[in-house]
């Protein structure tokens, strides 16, 4: 697994997690929705994102986060 796709799946986690929190707990949870939301949405635009820097410094590797570019592009 790499650095990208642990981030996308921690903030999948940490999303689903707080929603299910929020209905069966408190609704204060879903705080945390918006947490997992607003990081997402600032890490796009600054690069800055502290879940990746902790899996690096646990060993992940870094790679694409989706398969979806041409591995022989042409031209």
């Amino acid at each position: 697994m790499t650095i990208e796709r642990a981030v996308l799946a921690f903030a999948g986690f940490m999303v689903l997690g707080s929603l299910a929190l929020g209905y069966f707990v408190s609704p204060y949870w879903y705080a945390l929705t918006a947490f997992a939301g607003l990081n997402l949405f600032q890490s796009a635009f600054t690069g800055f994102c502290l879940p990746a820097i902790v899996l690096k410094r646990l060993g992940l590797r870094s790679g694409p986060a989706f398969n979806c570019v041409a591995r022989n592009p042409v031209g």
